[in-house]
C-alpha cells in the first residue's frame, strides 16, 4: 500500500496545491480576531492591504450546482451577474454547511485553492488590475499572495464582472 505524501508543516491543502503546481506566492499569517464583523476586511486591514486587493471566497447555488465566486472584499457579490458568468438562470448564496463540507474549509477560511471537491469558479474581472491579490489559504487568519493570472489557471478560472462596489 503506498504511503500517502506528508504535507507540508503549517501547510493547507490550499498552500499545498500552490507548491505543488510551482506556483509563486506568498502566505501572510495574522491573528484572527473572531468578534471582528468581516474576515475579509479584518485581512486587508492586518495586512496593511488596500480591500481592492484582498477577494473573499463565496460559495453560491447556481441553478443547482455549487460554483465558486471570488470578490474583493472591499463590494459583495452580484448573483445575477455570476449566474450569467456560468450560463446559469439564477444563483443564490449556498448553504453555510454544504459550503464547508464540499470544500473542505470553515467559513472565513474557505480558498479557491486545494478545495476538496473542485468546484466551478469565477474570478471577478477587476482581479486583473493588480499585480497580485490576496486570497485565503485555507483558514482564518492565513492569507496567500499570488497573480490573478495564476489563480485564475489554477482554479480553471472563469474572469467575469461579478461583483459590484
Amino acid at each position: 500500500m503506498a504511503k500517502k505524501p506528508k504535507k507540508q508543516s503549517g501547510g493547507t491543502p490550499a498552500t499545498v496545491a500552490l507548491t505543488a503546481a510551482g506556483v509563486s506566492y506568498t502566505v501572510h499569517a495574522y491573528d484572527h480576531d473572531p468578534a471582528h464583523p468581516s474576515y475579509g476586511e479584518e485581512a486587508a486591514e492586518a495586512m496593511g492591504v488596500s480591500p481592492e486587493r484582498v477577494f473573499k471566497t463565496l460559495v453560491a447555488d447556481v441553478d443547482g450546482a455549487l460554483t465558486v465566486a471570488v470578490v474583493p472584499v472591499a463590494g459583495t457579490l452580484d448573483l445575477k451577474a455570476l449566474a450569467n458568468a456560468v450560463g446559469g438562470k439564477k444563483a443564490a448564496m449556498a448553504d453555510p454547511a454544504l459550503a464547508e463540507r464540499t470544500t473542505g474549509y470553515v467559513r472565513g477560511g474557505i480558498s479557491p485553492l486545494g478545495q476538496r471537491k473542485r468546484l466551478p469558479t469565477v474570478l471577478d474581472s477587476s482581479a486583473n488590475a493588480h499585480p497580485t491579490i490576496c486570497v485565503s489559504a485555507g483558514r482564518r487568519g492565513l492569507e496567500v499572495e499570488l497573480s490573478p493570472t495564476d489563480l485564475t489557471t489554477l482554479t480553471d478560472a472563469v474572469t467575469a464582472p461579478i461583483g459590484r462596489p
